[in-house]
């Protein structure tokens, strides 16, 4: 599957996570966390060419440390970072600091997900990572990964500035289903329905299913369909209740995207870039934009750059419903 484009490699940044946003004037951005230069990379989605970078290292309102997860819901951008432990909100286009939470709680705050159950209020599912041993490289015992996922509610008051509020944390703590070692995550209301991904290749890498007020239904993609680790998640909602989930398989030479049923999570089918691999962050951006009038998916390439895949492209190599390309 040939990509539409691969943006210029900067090896520098060690680009990590993708989100996309619809611009004033009718363009997207491609917002990417860099976590090696503690800044976010702004690209325009059509071109790929660069706009603008944000922030740089610090603690500060509007400066990052190590950032690594990324949403848009609105005009609200959320930005986790793993070595200030919290979650940044910014109000876009201007990236104007709008507070952050998760001190005090967090420790190594990894993955994102954002949905608004009820008009006015938005649900933050942040996965956390954290380990010990001198190298933060041993997973924590069992009991301890039941804060695997931490859950936070925000509203907005007139003015739009937030107030947040800590709603809690889950995870299985079971031997054969424990969240050992966690990054992405994706939601589906519809299905009420929360994917997190267990990149622990030591006991099968998988996809975990949990409901959206966590609790662990025993389903998902189980150890054995992923060669490597499942990176970036994305969900094409093609109908209100129909679609897919295309999931990175991070490996060398070529990522391989997995594409499994919305509903049923049965596999159909896969692709490869000509050019991107060993892929952590993706976005899917379904809305159609000058160059992608069915829409994209945007995938990270080795740390590196960003390579874009047309899902018009995606849909008839892989037959899949023409409702999502329509």
């Amino acid at each position: 599957m040939p990509e539409r484009y691969v943006t210029i490699e900067n090896p520098e940044d060690e680009l990590d996570s993708l989100a996309t946003w619809p611009t004033e004037d009718g363009g997207t951005w491609l917002i990417a966390t860099a976590k090696n230069t503690h800044e976010l990379v702004v690209f325009d989605a059509d071109s790929g060419e660069q706009l603008r970078s944000v922030g740089h290292r610090g603690g500060a309102d509007g400066e990052f440390l190590r950032p690594n997860g990324v949403f848009v819901h609105g005009d609200v951008l959320f930005v986790s970072e793993r070595d200030n432990r919290r979650v940044q909100m910014l109000a876009l286009p201007d990236f104007r600091p709008l507070g952050s939470f998760g001190e005090g709680q967090l420790r190594s705050p990894y993955g994102l997900w954002v949905h608004e159950p009820v008009p006015g209020e938005l649900h933050v599912y942040v996965t956390d990572s954290f380990m010990d041993g001198p190298r933060f490289d041993v997973v924590p015992p069992l009991e301890a990964l039941d804060q695997r996922v931490r859950r936070y509610r925000i509203r907005f008051d007139p003015d739009g500035m937030p107030t947040v509020h800590a709603v809690g944390a889950f995870g299985d703590t079971r031997e054969a289903t424990a969240l050992r070692i966690v990054e992405s995550l994706v939601g589906d209301p519809a299905h009420d329905r929360l994917l997190v991904a267990d990149e622990d290749r030591r006991h099968g890498t998988a996809l975990r299913e949990y409901t959206l007020d966590g609790r662990f239904t025993g389903g998902g993609v189980a150890p054995g369909a992923f060669l490597a680790e499942p990176e970036g998640i994305a969900l094409w909602a093609c109908t209100a209740d129909a679609g897919y989930w295309i999931v990175a398989d991070q490996l060398r030479p070529l990522t391989i995207f997995r594409v499994f049923d919305r509903v049923t999570l049965a596999p159909r089918g896969t692709f490869s870039g000509q050019v991107a691999a060993w892929t952590d962050g993706v976005a899917l951006h379904a809305g159609a934009t000058a160059r992608f009038p069915a829409g994209a998916l945007f995938a990270v390439h080795d740390d590196r750059a960003v390579a874009a895949f047309d899902l018009g492209d995606i849909a008839r190599a892989l037959q899949l419903d023409p409702a999502c390309v329509r």
